[in-house]
């Protein structure tokens, strides 16, 4: 890949080169896996995790996508398996993940919608309903409408919850319904369609006190409850929620309204029997509800919570979609995972100066399960740098998401074999707001983009950079399509820049590349395009291949005044097309249509070919060097090798990526005479030709005289008269 770049002519600074998966880099990774450590924002845990077993390994939350399927393979449908994972707190800096986009202007709104509901930020209260079986114990719920808890008709768990478990371990016939709905609940998840599961859960026969009004009411287990949302566990208010509403007339549970309209009419209230939506809107007020009758819903919601707190029955809080980020992979791809396993120490880290922990080079890759490096002895095998004794590497290795969440910061300080970058230099490059302008996919928004913002905010609080965003300005930009489909490895859809470049060279195949579509649309791949590019570049080597004119150094000056309409017309175009690629630069980054201004720009000088060669009708010299000269310029972002040869051609002696970029002047740019339509009531009748900058009664009385425009004004009256500086727009009756 590096080649290839060369080769199509990237200009990098490959001195600053990261390859992440060598040990002069994941060393830091481990680095920084030990810091995070150290501050508890690392931990390890049994849970149930994310299985690809197209990937053989585990899948951050963030990897799973499009109703369960694997992000790398989208056929592949996720499962749902129980392992001991290493974790990092993504959430510990939830708060400030969510807050800080609002800081991020230069973001494409879609990116930072996507991430503000991914990070998902709920206010509610956690309210404790005990259970009347077992002493002390509590069923936690989670919710933001505690105003509607007299509502409450009943609790309902997720089927993994441990109360469920432990009720069902009482009661084999509850096990075997309790069982029967974890079951129904995995394969919802690895389909993807558990949002749309049809709704269907158990009475326990066990009862749980509201402690609000003392009333007991029955614990459920129900199969679209999901233990990693929330607390497993929810209070269910039929009469105020769309869902629970559901679920009670399936089951015959109470329906009891607990809010009306703030206006106190009967607007959108559902008695238990009707069959009408739930009043679920905070714009109303309690009833049905004890002290905190006739309350608004937003009081109500703050005295209720503060009530809980009172009495030590729940409090006021703040819960995320967020989850912690599940870094371990059975890969061996990957940086090793810096930790030790000793039977008398228990887990134990790595020592800083035993970093890095190298892969080994003998390794078996089976894709069987596990990892490959858990089978390699001597990798295997260590010492407890407490005790002595004998103990077991970590076999897992780190999601490669790592590695891509501060690579960039490396680039500022690629060789640095003390620390993962020198704070002085970082701080340099990085200012106080981060990266000024970054590309990358939309595909990335819950992913790389969230892992690096969350890398940088960690990074800050170690001291090492002052930024606390990675990037200030973000550009997504599209897809390459090939045959209906997305390119990319997988599907085995790549067009090889090899080929490409050995075929149509590497200027076409840049300038294919930009010309096919502006950079945030998805490009269609098609071949029979990149034709049309090489013969424009044959066009362009032609044009100033006829007649060498001299250097614009050597030749004499010319007087704008002097030129003839042709001259003119080309220095016009030229200029224009100064403009447009500028502006294109500016942030726009059409490129597209920068070279259909090239295009533009090759026609009009090609349109009067007397300029350019020798005779009575030539150019002056100066003039045609000129024109050369700053084509040349105009083209050598787009298509640099042709531009170079073109340079010499020219005889240009100074490094064209040095040149200075051509200078517009809108008073050349400006069109000599414009073309104006004339319409009498709303229909085209006729076109004026006027120079820039005519007076608007000028242009009204010339559009008045056209004799086109005359044969359908005549004998009628003008009713109003209309210039908006494209169009004359005349109204008769």
């Amino acid at each position: 890949m590096k080649a290839q770049m060369k080769r199509l002519g990237f200009g990098y600074d490959w001195s600053r080169e990261v390859t992440t998966c060598l040990p002069d880099y994941y060393k830091w990774n481990q680095w920084f896996f030990l810091k995070l450590y150290e501050r508890d924002l690392a931990y390890r845990k049994k849970s149930k995790v994310n299985w690809c077993p197209k990937c053989a390994t585990v899948l951050a939350n963030e990897q799973v996508v499009n109703n369960g399927h694997c992000w790398r393979h989208e056929d592949t449908l996720v499962e749902q398996r129980e392992l001991e994972q290493w974790f990092v707190r993504t959430t510990k800096y939830a708060d400030e993940l969510l807050r800080d986009l609002d800081r991020l202007p230069g973001w494409p709104e879609k990116v930072r919608t996507m991430q503000r509901n991914w990070i998902g930020r709920s206010e509610g209260t956690l309210v404790d309903f005990r259970l009347d079986s077992a002493a002390g114990e509590a069923i936690t719920v989670f919710t933001t409408r505690v105003d509607t808890i007299f509502g409450a008709t009943s609790v309902q768990l997720a089927p993994e919850h441990p109360i469920t478990q432990k009720l069902a371990d009482a009661d084999a016939g509850l096990r075997v319904r309790v069982d029967q709905l974890i079951a129904e609940q995995s394969k919802a998840k690895e389909r993807g369609d558990i949002g749309e599961i049809e709704k269907h859960g158990v009475n326990t026969g066990n009862f749980a006190m509201n402690p609000y009004n003392g009333e007991r009411v029955p614990i459920w287990v129900a199969n679209y409850i999901l233990m990693d949302y929330g607390t497993g566990a929810i209070m269910s208010v039929p009469a105020h929620d769309e869902r629970d509403y559901e679920f009670a007339k399936k089951y015959g549970i109470e329906i009891r309204q607990v809010i009306v309209p703030s206006d106190g009419s009967d607007r959108n209230v559902r008695p238990a029997q009707s069959d009408g939506l739930p009043f679920t809107t905070l714009d109303g007020k309690l009833i049905n509800s004890g002290e905190f009758t006739r309350l608004s819903c937003e009081e109500a919601i703050k005295q209720m919570s503060a009530f809980a707190e009172q009495r030590g029955v729940g409090k006021a809080t703040v819960t995320f979609r967020l989850k912690d980020w599940g870094i371990s992979r059975q890969r061996y791809w990957g940086t090793p995972i810096p930790m030790l396993y000793c039977e008398k120490d228990g887990i134990v880290p790595v020592p800083e100066k035993d970093l890095p922990v190298i892969l080994p080079d003998n390794v078996d890759i089976t894709l069987t399960g596990g990892s490959p490096l858990g089978r390699v002895a001597e990798y295997l095998n260590a010492r407890c740098p407490k005790c002595g004794g004998p103990a077991k590497r970590e076999t897992d290795t780190m999601d490669t998401f790592v590695d891509s969440s501060w690579y960039f910061y490396r680039y500022t300080d690629a060789h640095n074999n003390h620390a993962p970058f020198d704070s002085k230099i970082a701080q340099y490059w990085f200012g106080d707001r981060g990266i000024d302008q970054y590309i990358g996919g939309v595909e990335h928004a819950i992913l790389h983009l969230l892992y690096s913002r969350f890398w940088t905010k960690f990074m800050r609080d170690l001291g090492l950079i002052k930024n606390d965003e990675p990037v200030e300005r973000l550009f997504t930009q599209g897809m390459v399509i090939k045959s209906g489909a997305k390119m990319s490895k997988s599907l085995g859809n790549v067009v090889s820049p090899d080929e490409m470049v050995a075929y149509f060279g590497a200027d076409a195949a840049r300038l294919y590349s930009l010309f096919a579509a502006p950079p945030d649309r998805d490009l269609d791949w098609q071949e029979t395009g990149i034709e049309g590019i090489r013969r424009f570049l044959g066009r362009v080597y032609a044009f100033f291949s006829q007649v060498p004119v001299e250097s614009a150094a050597n030749a004499p000056g010319y007087s704008v005044g002097d030129l003839t309409p042709n001259a003119r017309a080309v220095l016009r175009k030229l200029h224009q097309t100064i403009a447009r690629i500028s502006e294109d630069f500016k942030g726009r980054w059409h490129f597209n249509t920068s070279v259909a201004a090239l295009m533009e720009l090759l026609n009009t000088c090609t349109a009067a070919p007397e300029l350019f060669r020798a005779g009575d009708d030539a150019a002056p010299a100066a003039f045609c060097a000129h024109v050369q000269r700053t084509f040349v310029l105009l083209l050598a972002p787009f298509a640099p090798y042709l531009a170079h040869e073109l340079w010499e051609t020219i005889g240009e002696k100074e490094n064209l990526l040095k040149a200075p970029w051509p200078k517009f002047d809108p008073e050349l740019a400006k069109e000599e005479e414009i073309e104006i339509p004339v319409q009498v009531n709303g229909k085209l009748r006729g076109k004026i030709v006027v120079a820039p900058g005519t007076p608007e009664e000028e242009i009204f009385a010339k559009a008045l005289a056209d004799p086109n425009v005359q044969s359908f004004i005549a004998g009628k009256q003008i009713v109003k008269k209309i210039y908006t500086g494209k169009l004359v727009s005349i109204v008769v009756r």
